[in-house]
């Protein structure tokens, strides 16, 4: 598929997407929304690709919705459009291999969103958060459901709430992002975090991430059960088993992916 809205490209066993509507401060509309899904779901289904990155072009990493794409729709019409507006936080939820926030300067409204959906998120010294949708009169509603989930309630709806800015540090803080970097390292730590990644089995990151999810909002005693039986299909791989060899003779594992 060709891309516009989006650019994809690879590095080694890497994917990367990158939020390309600079001159709009990567705001989410029509196009952007439909390739952000698709190149997800390309990259899943790429069997060279064991983690994926999603980072942004210009100034900003994503200031939200493009607002110029509200006016005139029926209530039909606005559920379809904002249904796709927050269709990645279901396409990464997902999928199994694992995906990666990497954020620079602003993330507001659907970019929070979009940060709080990635499995995991990393951000440059200068960047800023917020769920700011509630100081133009709408409200972050989408945003709130991965915000809730990596952050739980009080600190979700302060945020939602008030409409606040946050610094990356006090994301790091609350549990939105998982490591502060320097500005100018961003795209090399980005990297270097993804690698670490990209060197597990690929197999038993996409079980186990599917295997998360699953059970994240079960009971306790249904999640254990459900888990186990995971772990218990983990078991009968040939990853797991040549990665105990390895650990137990000393030398790095070979990937079969089975």
């Amino acid at each position: 598929m060709k891309y516009t809205s989006v650019l994809v490209n690879k590095n080694e066993n890497i994917g990367i997407i990158t939020l390309n509507r600079p001159e709009f401060n990567n705001t989410f509309n029509v196009p952007l929304a439909n390739e952000l899904n698709k190149s997800l779901i390309e990259f899943e289904n790429d069997p060279s690709v064991n983690v994926v990155i999603i980072n942004a072009s210009g100034k900003n990493f994503c200031t939200g919705i493009d607002v110029n794409d509200l006016e005139g729709k029926s209530n039909v019409e606005y559920l379809k459009w904002v249904e796709l507006m927050e269709k990645m936080n279901i396409t990464i939820a997902n999928m199994g291999k694992p995906v990666i926030a990497s954020v620079q300067k602003i993330a507001v409204a659907n970019g929070i969103g979009l940060v709080a959906a990635c499995d995991l998120a990393i951000a440059a010294e200068n960047a800023k958060f917020g769920a700011t949708a509630i100081n133009v009169g709408l409200f972050c509603m989408g945003p709130a459901v991965p915000l809730s989930k990596s952050l739980g309630r009080k600190k979700t709806l302060e945020l939602i709430l008030m409409g606040e800015m946050i610094d990356a540090f006090e994301a790091k803080r609350i549990g939105l992002i998982n490591k502060v970097v320097p500005t100018e390292k961003l795209e090399e730590e980005t990297l270097k975090y993804a690698r670490k990644l990209a060197l597990k089995s690929p197999l038993a990151l996409q079980i186990g991430k599917k295997s998360f999810y699953k059970m994240e909002d079960l009971d306790f005693e249904k999640a254990l059960d459900l888990s186990n039986n995971h772990f218990a299909t983990l078991c009968t791989t040939e990853d797991a088993h040549e990665g105990v060899d390895a650990f137990l003779n000393k030398r790095d594992p070979i990937w079969k992916n089975r």
